[in-house]
C-alpha cells in the first residue's frame, strides 16, 4: 500500500525518481522537494522497516498487524484528500475480520489490487499537474485532519527512540511481558507500573533505563493533547510515586521527585510556533529553578548520563574565575582588546541563562580565533561537553580545523591536542569527542535524510542531546535570493526550503546556540536575537585593524547607459543552457530593452565585458602580485565566469602575462571536487598564481586572502549582505605590499545600488582628500557634535591609511611633530577624547598634519633593469630646489635667521648651548631635516664653496650662521673643550681617566649632562651618577656645567 501510494505522488507531481531508487532514497526525494509533511515521512520510513524486518527477520504477528492497520488506512485518507477528493470524508477504521479462506483467494485478492494500481498510476500520469503552493496546501489541510490514535504516537515514539540508542518496542519490551532493567541495555520499558493513580492505572508510557539507572519517564498523548500540562501533572506524579520495589534502581531523590528526567509528547513534530502543542517536552527536576522546555527530538541514553555528571553552576563560577592570560599572552592566542571583550560579551551572557547570543563582528576581524578562545575557556571548565561548529560550506570548515590545529595555546599545545576533534569527514561522533566541526548540508542530511549509519536499520542519527553548545559560523545566510545554490543545497527544492531545513538543524540540538556574523540579517536576528557584543567595520577601520576601500571606479559603457536594444521585426538570437544550442526567436513584436541589472543573467554581451575588461586591465598588472596584490572578480554565474577568463587572458597576453596568473574558482572547478577547490583557493591565497580570480560565490564568505587589493564588480547583486560580504574579502591588512587601502571597480552601479544600505561605507569620503582640508572640516563643524564626531572620523581614517608607511626617519618626524606620540597613539589619543578635545588636538598640532601632506611614504620599489649603452655629461650634487651650494647654505642661513626667536632650541644653541637637551636637540634636528636640511648635505655644501672638506656638527654650523662663529670639527671642538677643563683644574689620575671616557663619549654625541650618567650603559656599568660624583669629590655637576660652557664659548684651534 505505500509503495503504491509513492509511486502514485511521482507521477502526479511528476517527480524525477532518484538515480538510487530504492524505498528510502525515494521518500526522502519526496521529502526534499517538499512532497510530504514530516508526520507522512515518519510513518513511510516507519512501515518501509517494519515490512523489511518482517521479510529478513521473519519478525510479525496478528497484534502487530493490528496496531499498524490503523495508521495506515489513515494514511491512505490523507492520500485521497491530497491527490483525490479534497472533500472526501474521514472514514472511522473498522478492524477487518480475520480470514480463514484458501491461498487462491489471496492470489486472486492480490491481483484484483494489481489491476486497481495500475489503473491509479494510468490516471496519475495523465492526470493535470497542479501548482507545488496549491499541493502542499491541500497536504498539510489533510495533514491536520488525518485521525491519529495513541497506538500511532506510540509506534512513532518506539522508532524515534530505537534512532538515538535506545531499545523500544511498546508491543515486547514491556513490563507485563517481564521486561526489566540489565546491566550494558539502555531500555525503554512500556507500561512501567508505579503507586500513582492517574493515567493508564499509574502506569507510566515508559521508563528510560540507562543499565540499572532508572533516569526517566515519558509519557504519550493523543495528538491533540496539550503536553506540557501532560508533563506537569502526569510525568511528575510517576517520579514522585516509584514503588519502593524498584527504589534499588533509584539515583537520588531531589525533593519529592525520584526520577531526574520527566518527558510528556504527542507525537507531533516540534514546530517553533506550537511549541505546547508538538515537540517532546522535557523537565530536569533536579534544580527547583530549571523549567520545563520543548525538544525536537529524543536525547540518547549517554546524553542522559552526561547532563547528570554535569555541574554548570559550578563550571561557570570557575570560567568567570578564570584570568585572559591566555587569551592575552603572546605565546597564546594573542587577542586584541575588542576580541577579549567579546569572548566576555558571549560568557556574560550565557551566565545569565541566554540560550541564544549571536556575535557581530566585521570581516576580518578574526571571529575564528576568537571563537578558538572562546571555545577553549568552555572546554577547560567543563561549561559545555561537547560542541558543534556549523560552517556553511566545506572550505570554512577546512580553514576552522586549520585554526584549531595551527594556534598554539596551553602548555605550546593546539586545540586538537588539548581535545578530541572530529573534522568534516567523520559523520558520527565518539564519546571523547569535544569538538565536531561539520557543514550545515552534512549535519541536515544526517539529521532528516540519512540511513542510520553504516546501512544498519538499528543505526543511530544525531540525538538532541549530542551538543550542548552550536557555533554557528557565518550565520547570515540572508542572501539566498541572489547567490547560486551549492551541489549540496540543490538538493533542497528552492532557497526557502533549505532555509527552513537550516533553522530546523539549529532548533534541532538541545544546545546554547552562538552565532557568527559579520552581517546581520533580520532573519539571523529572529533566531539569535540581538548582537551580544558588536565590533563594526568603521570601529576596525579606525582602529587600524582593517583596511579602509577607496573612492569606486565607476565604469560606463554605451551599453550600459543606453541598455542593450533591439527593434521590433528583430529576431533574438537565444543560448539555451541546458543544450548549448543557440536559435533565433520568432520577429519580434515589439521593441525589447534589456537593461545593466539582466547584463549576464537575461542577455549575453561579450562586448560589453570585453570593453569593461580591456580598461580595467589598464590599472591592474597581474605579473606583479607581491607589489601590487591579487584582484577578485564576481560573475553572475559560471558561464559568465569562464567568459571573463578567457577575455582576461587574451588581453593580457599581448601583455606578455602568463596564462596561470588568471584562473576561475567556483564550484564547477574539476567537475565539484572539493579537494580540488580546496587546493585552488590555496594557491590564489598562498601561492604568487593565480593573482586574478574569477568567482560566482564560492569566494564571498569566510576566505581570508590578505593580499586582494582589487574587487571587480561584473555582476549586480540585491542583497545587502552579500554586497558587504563581497567587500569583505579585501578588507584585510598585508603590510608586506603595503597595503592600506583597495580598490573597487564598479561596472553594473551595484555600489550605487546599495550604497544608502550598505555598513561598509568608507570612513574618507575621497582619499585624496589633504590633512589641511580634513582640518578645515573639524574647524568648520564648530560646536555641532555630529559633524565634529565625522570630520574626526575623516582625520583619524586618513590617519590609519597613512601609519603603516610611516617608517625609519619618517617616524621620528611624525612623533616628535605629534608630541612625542607614535600615529598609532595619536589615533587612540583622538578616539578616547571627546570630539571638543580631539578637535582642539588637531589644532594644536597642525604641522603634524602638514608634514603628513607634504610627504610622501612610498616603498621601495622593483625597477627594471637596462643594459643599454650610457655617457656621463655632468657631475652635480643634489640640494633639492637650491640647484647650487650657495644657493643651498643661503636658504639655511635664511631659515636660522628667520626662526631663531621661533624655535626654542635655535634659541638656546645661539645663547644658552650648555642648557640644550638631548630631546631639544632631537626635535631641532627633525625640524630641520623636514626643511631639507641636514648636517651631511649642509657640510658638503661648505666643502664644496670652500674647496676644502668640512665635518661640522649641527650646533656649529647654526652657530656658524646665526652669530657668525668660526667653524669647528666637532672632534675639534671637543679636543679644545677638554684641554680648557684639565688647565683649569688639578685633577688626579683617576678623574682624568673618567674625563678620558667622558671624550670618547663626546666625540659621538653633540649633548652631555649627568643625566647621561644613569641612562648610558658604559657610565652605568662604572657606578652612573653616584660614582662619579664621589670620584669628584662631590662637584661632578659643576665639572659637566663648565665643560659645556668651554664646548661652544669663542675659540680657535
Amino acid at each position: 500500500m505505500c509503495e503504491s501510494i509513492i509511486e502514485l505522488i511521482y507521477r502526479y507531481d511528476r517527480v524525477t525518481p532518484p538515480r538510487e531508487n530504492t524505498a528510502v532514497k525515494r521518500i526522502d526525494t519526496l521529502a526534499r522537494e517538499n512532497q510530504l509533511p514530516k508526520e507522512v515521512v515518519d510513518i513511510l520510513h516507519l512501515v518501509r522497516k517494519s515490512r523489511n524486518k518482517a521479510a529478513h527477520q521473519h519478525w510479525g504477528s496478528t497484534a502487530a498487524v493490528e496496531r499498524f492497520l490503523p495508521m495506515v488506512h489513515s494514511l491512505a485518507w490523507w492520500f485521497e484528500a491530497s491527490y483525490g477528493d479534497p472533500n472526501v470524508k474521514v472514514a472511522k477504521y473498522v478492524q477487518p475480520a480475520k480470514q480463514t479462506g484458501r491461498i487462491q483467494q489471496a492470489d486472486a485478492l492480490e491481483r484484483q489490487t494489481d489491476a486497481l494500481v495500475q489503473s491509479d498510476e494510468s490516471k496519475a500520469s495523465t492526470a493535470q499537474r497542479i501548482s507545488k503552493t496549491e499541493r502542499s496546501r491541500r497536504s498539510n489541510a489533510a495533514t491536520n485532519q488525518r485521525p491519529k490514535t495513541e497506538a500511532e504516537t506510540r509506534l512513532l515514539i518506539d522508532e524515534q527512540l530505537r534512532q538515538v540508542g535506545w531499545n523500544a518496542d511498546t508491543e515486547t519490551l514491556r513490563y507485563s511481558k517481564g521486561a526489566r532493567p540489565a546491566e550494558g541495555l539502555n531500555q525503554a520499558i512500556a507500561e512501567w507500573p508505579t503507586d500513582s493513580k492517574v493515567g493508564n492505572y499509574g502506569r507510566a508510557d515508559y521508563a528510560l533505563f540507562v543499565g540499572l539507572k532508572f533516569v526517566g519517564v515519558i509519557e504519550a498523548k493523543a495528538e491533540h493533547a496539550a503536553i506540557p500540562s501532560v508533563l506537569d501533572y502526569q510525568s511528575a506524579d510517576y517520579s514522585k510515586l516509584i514503588k519502593a520495589e524498584h527504589d534499588d534502581y533509584l539515583l537520588d531523590h531531589w525533593g519529592e521527585f525520584k526520577v531526574p528526567f520527566l518527558f510528556a509528547t504527542n507525537g507531533r513534530p516540534y514546530i517553533e510556533q506550537y511549541k505546547t502543542q508538538s515537540g517532546i517536552w522535557f523537565h530536569d527536576v533536579r534544580d527547583p529553578l530549571n523549567t520545563p522546555r520543548a525538544l525536537a527530538g529524543w536525547p540518547s541514553p549517554e546524553g542522559l548520563i552526561e547532563i547528570l555528571d554535569s555541574d554548570q553552576r559550578k563550571a561557570q563560577e570557575t570560567l568567570e574565575n578564570l584570568g585572559d592570560d591566555l587569551l592575552t599572552s603572546s605565546t597564546g592566542l594573542s587577542l586584541r582588546e575588542y576580541q577579549v571583550r567579546a569572548v566576555h560579551a558571549v560568557e556574560e551572557a550565557v551566565g545569565n541563562g541566554a540560550t541564544h547570543a549571536l556575535l557581530a563582528m566585521a570581516t576580518g576581524t578574526g571571529k575564528t580565533r576568537t571563537v578558538l578562545g572562546m571555545i577553549y575557556r568552555f572546554l577547560k571548565t567543563n561549561r559545555f561537553r561537547r560542541i558543534l561548529f556549523l560552517v556553511d560550506r566545506t572550505s570554512l570548515g577546512t580553514q576552522a580545523m586549520d585554526t584549531f590545529k595551527d594556534v598554539r595555546l596551553e602548555e605550546l599545545m593546539t586545540l586538537d591536542e588539548l581535545y578530541s576533534i572530529s573534522g568534516l569527514e567523520e559523520s558520527g561522533i565518539d564519546p571523547e569527542t569535544r569538538v565536531h566541526v561539520s557543514t550545515v548540508q552534512g549535519m541536515i542530511q544526517r539529521l532528516f535524510y540519512s540511513e542510520p549509519t553504516g546501512g544498519s536499520e538499528q543505526g543511530f542519527k544525531p540525538a538532541v542531546s549530542d551538543y550542548d553548545l552550536v557555533i554557528v559560523d557565518e550565520a547570515h545566510r540572508g542572501y539566498l535570493l541572489d547567490k547560486e545554490m551549492t551541489d549540496d543545497e540543490a538538493l533542497y527544492r528552492n532557497q526557502v526550503d533549505y532555509q527552513s531545513a537550516y533553522r530546523s538543524v539549529i532548533d534541532y540540538f538541545d544546545a546554547v546556540k552562538i552565532a557568527l556574523t559579520a552581517t546581520p540579517a533580520l532573519h539571523t536576528t529572529e533566531i539569535f536575537g540581538q548582537p551580544v557584543f558588536t565590533y563594526t567595520y568603521r570601529e576596525a577601520v579606525m582602529d587600524g585593524y582593517l583596511v579602509d576601500h577607496d573612492a569606486p571606479h565607476r565604469l560606463s559603457t554605451k551599453l550600459s547607459i543606453e541598455g542593450i536594444h533591439f527593434a521590433e521585426g528583430e529576431t533574438l538570437p537565444i543560448y539555451d543552457t541546458f543544450t548549448g544550442e543557440i536559435t533565433n526567436s520568432a520577429l519580434l513584436a515589439d521593441e525589447v530593452t534589456f537593461e545593466i541589472e539582466e547584463f549576464n543573467r537575461s542577455v549575453i554581451t561579450e562586448d560589453f565585458n570585453r570593453t569593461v575588461l580591456e580598461e580595467i586591465a589598464r590599472d591592474l598588472d597581474p605579473s606583479m602580485p607581491e607589489v601590487f596584490g591579487k584582484t577578485l572578480i564576481y560573475a553572475v554565474d559560471d558561464a559568465h565566469a569562464d567568459l571573463i577568463v578567457g577575455i582576461l587572458k587574451e588581453v593580457y597576453a599581448r601583455q606578455g602575462v602568463e596564462p596561470d596568473a588568471i584562473m576561475k574558482i567556483t564550484g564547477s572547478v574539476a567537475g565539484g571536487n572539493k579537494k580540488k577547490i580546496g587546493e585552488a583557493i590555496k594557491r590564489f591565497k598562498n601561492e604568487r598564481f593565480p593573482s586574478i580570480v574569477v568567482t560566482v560565490d564560492l569566494l564571498t564568505t569566510g576566505i581570508d586572502v590578505p593580499t586582494i587589493t582589487t574587487l571587480v564588480f561584473m555582476r549586480r547583486v540585491k542583497s545587502r549582505i552579500l554586497f558587504e560580504q563581497m567587500l569583505g574579502r579585501a578588507t584585510r591588512l598585508c603590510p608586506e605590499i603595503s597595503k592600506d587601502c583597495f580598490e573597487i571597480y564598479d561596472a553594473v552601479g551595484v555600489y550605487d545600488a546599495l550604497e544608502k544600505v550598505s555598513m561598509m561605507k568608507p570612513l574618507s569620503a575621497n582619499p585624496h582628500t589633504s590633512f589641511k582640508d580634513l582640518i578645515e572640516g573639524v574647524e568648520f563643524a564648530g560646536k555641532d557634535e555630529d559633524k565634529l564626531n565625522t570630520a574626526i572620523e575623516q582625520v583619524i581614517a586618513k590617519l590609519q591609511r597613512r601609519h603603516l608607511k610611516i617608517t625609519g626617519n619618517a617616524a621620528e618626524h611624525t612623533r616628535d611633530l605629534a608630541g612625542g606620540n607614535s600615529i598609532t597613539e595619536v589615533i587612540k589619543k583622538l578616539r578616547d577624547a571627546s570630539p571638543t578635545d580631539a578637535a582642539a588636538w588637531i589644532q594644536d598640532h597642525a604641522a603634524l598634519f602638514d608634514y603628513l601632506d607634504s610627504t610622501t611614504f612610498s616603498e621601495p620599489r622593483r625597477l627594471v633593469i637596462s643594459n643599454k649603452e650610457d655617457k656621463l655629461r655632468s657631475h652635480t650634487r643634489d640640494f633639492g630646489e637650491a640647484k647650487k651650494p650657495q644657493d643651498y647654505l643661503e636658504e639655511f642661513s635664511l631659515f636660522i635667521k628667520t626662526n631663531i626667536n621661533e624655535i626654542a632650541a635655535l634659541r638656546l644653541i645661539c645663547t644658552r648651548p650648555s642648557d640644550l637637551t638631548r630631546d631639544g636637540l632631537k626635535s631641532l634636528k627633525l625640524e630641520l631635516d623636514r626643511k631639507g636640511f641636514t648636517e651631511q648635505k649642509l657640510s658638503s655644501a661648505l666643502s664644496q664653496v670652500s674647496n676644502q672638506e668640512i665635518t661640522a656638527d649641527i650646533i656649529s654650523l647654526i652657530r656658524r650662521y646665526a652669530i657668525g662663529s668660526p667653524l669647528l670639527s666637532h672632534e675639534e671642538r671637543v679636543r679644545l673643550a677638554i684641554d680648557k677643563l684639565t688647565r683649569n683644574h688639578n685633577f688626579t689620575k683617576v678623574q682624568l681617566g673618567w674625563l678620558s671616557r667622558i671624550k670618547s663619549y663626546l666625540e659621538n654625541e653633540l649633548i652631555i649632562s649627568t643625566d647621561t650618567f644613569d641612562s648610558d650603559p658604559r657610565f652605568r656599568q662604572l657606578g652612573g651618577l653616584y660614582r662619579a660624583d664621589l670620584v669628584f669629590d662631590g662637584h661632578f655637576a659643576e665639572i659637566i656645567g663648565e665643560l659645556n660652557d668651554h664646548m661652544y664659548q669663542e675659540q680657535t684651534a
